[in-house]
């Protein structure tokens, strides 16, 4: 299984990116997938994550900001970034792992997601 997540750049205050999560040798099908990120210093946190049924949970850090979506045919998923501000500087990853209830949210431990992508470089400039 290899996650690479792309997308990522300099960008200023109040602008936006969108981050792009490409998954290989898993189907995407009873599966969760998230995103996080890591700070200079700082723990992994979580921002957001979905389901294979669509489920969506936002950190609430973001939840007006970031939009998460996923097409399960191309075992993609994206996250649109908005509004962008320097905290939200961080490398982000995003990471899978199996999810037999999709209904049911995803955890937002780090620790229990079994598939990680390289992450990428997301860095906003006032």
């Amino acid at each position: 299984v290899q996650l690479q997540a792309s997308g990522g750049g300099l960008v200023q205050v109040g602008g936006s990116l969108r981050l792009s999560c490409a998954a290989s040798g898993l189907t995407f099908r009873n599966i969760a997938v998230a995103w996080f990120r890591q700070a200079p210093g700082k723990d992994r946190e979580f921002v957001v994550s979905i389901t294979s049924s669509g489920r969506t949970d936002y950190a609430d850090s973001v939840e007006a900001r970031f939009t998460v979506s996923a097409d399960n045919a191309k075992k993609r998923a994206y996250l649109q970034m908005d509004s962008l501000a320097p905290e939200d500087t961080a490398v982000y990853y995003c990471a899978a792992r199996s999810q037999t209830f999709t209904s049911r949210p995803p955890p937002s431990q780090a620790a229990r997601y079994d598939y990680w992508g390289q992450g990428t470089q997301v860095t906003v400039s006032s």
